[in-house]
């Protein structure tokens, strides 16, 4: 695990990911990390590691899109070192 800006970010086989840009749409829309989890079905573990910038599959990501009505590179970025 490196940081990145003060955040932890995992980095899995040359591969780090962020979700910074998901807490910041949260917090814009006036919504909880909880609401997002509910909204969107996600269980309490990919919460886990959404918020341990850990990653996840491509079909929660989608759920989260969907919910959120943006794209991906809008709530997540990849980090090349």
């Amino acid at each position: 695990m490196i940081c990145y800006n003060d955040i932890k970010i995992l980095k899995v086989k040359g591969i780090m990911v962020s979700y910074v840009k998901l807490w910041k749409m949260l917090i814009d829309l006036g919504m909880k990390k909880k609401d997002l989890k509910e909204k969107t079905g996600i269980g309490s573990t990919t919460l886990t590691k959404l918020n341990n910038n850990e990653l996840v599959s491509m079909a929660v990501m989608i759920k989260i899109c969907e919910v959120l009505h943006c794209n991906i590179g809008e709530v997540m970025d990849i980090i090349y070192e």
